[in-house]
């Protein structure tokens, strides 16, 4: 069996622990962490991050809200599905949804980042109504640019079937300064203990594997295609230094959706909301309430 991350190992002090709790639901045991009081607001991580990645921008916003902020399914500490098709948008966006049935939470903003804004327009457009809308901090919702987009998807499947490609990554991420050096290719600078975070879960092939499966298993022009029929709120939060998801991309989402409105973050990269939480929840703040 693939090695996931272990709570007692892994998880030994993981960022806001006393928040966290597991809940079963949609067939799955979900690590999730819960924290502050009114209303709801959801955070949907990026893929290959986990409830970490929100650390010091959760307590921020629990001030303000209710804030649940769950792994996705087979990142961080929450369970792998079995079948591997269940890493399709569709069925990732279901699957949040379950859980918050079990949690019998109503969002009244769903936040994501990157892939995790991909799965709260989903979930808008599959029935969700966040009555404050939704935020997108570089938001990836659109395919990937250039030539080589289109077979990005088919390289990850690639991987995603061939375990000797995800031991030799689980290898190379093990390597002093590889993480590091992968999240500056992003934009953006993470302090030592932000890197270490990623480094724990880089290190597991179950958290490699689901992070593969996420971007294998997408679709983003089926997405794309729905964007016009998006009515919920949304706010795009563009850091301008974002080497993962091109700046532009924002402003061809608000082609398809008029009502988007785009906030920069200036001098962030793509994890601005770890390089600057406090900035980041301003932002938040200014376009939900």
């Amino acid at each position: 069996m693939t090695r996931k991350p272990d709570w007692a190992v892994e998880g030994r002090d993981w960022p806001n622990r006393d928040a966290s709790r597991f809940v079963e639901a949609g067939g799955l045991m979900w690590h999730v962490q819960i924290m502050g009081a009114g209303p709801v607001l959801v955070l949907l991580h990026g893929t290959g991050a986990a409830t970490h990645s929100w650390r010091a921008l959760a307590p921020l916003l629990a001030e303000s809200f209710t804030v649940i902020a769950p792994d996705l399914p087979g990142h961080g500490f929450t369970a792998t599905p079995r079948e591997r098709s269940k890493f399709s948008l569709p069925t990732i966006a279901q699957s949040v949804q379950a859980l918050l049935l079990e949690l019998q939470a109503t969002p009244d903003a769903l936040v994501g980042h990157s892939a995790g804004a991909a799965i709260a327009v989903r979930m808008a457009l599959d029935g969700a109504t966040p009555r404050a809308g939704i935020v997108g901090i570089n938001a990836a919702l659109m395919p990937f640019p250039g030539p080589m987009g289109p077979l990005a998807p088919l390289m990850a499947r690639m991987l995603f079937y061939n375990p000797f490609s995800l031991g030799l990554f689980a290898y190379r991420a093990s390597r002093p300064g590889a993480v590091a050096a992968l999240m500056r290719s992003t934009g953006s600078s993470l302090d030592p203990e932000g890197v270490e975070f990623y480094e724990r879960l880089f290190r597991t092939p179950a958290h490699l594997e689901a992070t593969i499966a996420l971007m294998a298993h997408w679709d983003l022009s089926a997405l794309r295609a729905a964007l016009p029929d998006l009515r919920a709120p949304l706010t795009l939060i563009v850091g301008d230094n974002d080497r993962a998801v091109p700046p532009a991309t924002a402003h061809a989402v608000q082609q398809l959706v008029k009502h988007a409105k785009i906030v920069t973050a200036k001098g962030l990269g793509h994890l601005a909301h770890e390089e600057q939480p406090e900035t980041i929840a301003k932002l938040i703040l200014g376009a939900v309430q």
